[in-house]
């Protein structure tokens, strides 16, 4: 579906950007736009997947989760055709993992790129060496750590 997001949409949306708690009154009142407005525009936004979630943004500390890498991962190509799977199926894989906070295909040197958080390193070790790496199509593994 061809969406035309006219300015109304882009303000709710903008608003939804970095306060999706808020309600749609507060919403209708932030942007001056009557609250039904707010309701069907956020309805026809979801129905038409202009806005496919809403999500929150977690304190790692809180969650126990100190410890951030990127993981640059190579694919086996060959392997992933003779078992009829594709990289879009490796990255859905991927993406079951709990402390995968986000997986994409990339161009370049690299096939695919994840973010992760977990405990601490030897947490990580525990993920990369016995999940990420014994998962069907990958070859290698290249590991970024977060240090700011």
């Amino acid at each position: 579906m061809d969406t035309k997001l006219d300015e109304k949409d882009l303000k709710i949306i903008e608003m939804l950007r970095d306060h999706a708690e808020y309600t749609t009154r507060q919403i209708a009142k932030k942007t001056l736009l009557p609250i039904t407005t707010v309701h069907h525009r956020i309805q026809k936004l979801k129905q038409e997947k202009v806005i496919t979630k809403f999500t929150i943004d977690l304190d790692p500390q809180a969650t126990d989760e100190n410890f951030a890498a990127y993981v640059l991962i190579s694919i086996n190509l060959p392997l992933l055709r003779q078992k009829k799977k594709t990289q879009y199926d490796v990255v859905k894989e991927l993406r079951t993992f709990s402390f995968i906070k986000r997986a994409d295909i990339v161009s370049g040197g690299t096939d695919i790129v994840v973010f992760l958080r977990v405990k601490d390193v030897q947490e990580f070790d525990k993920v990369l060496l016995g999940k990420l790496q014994l998962v069907e199509g990958i070859e290698k593994t290249q590991s970024l750590i977060v240090i700011h």
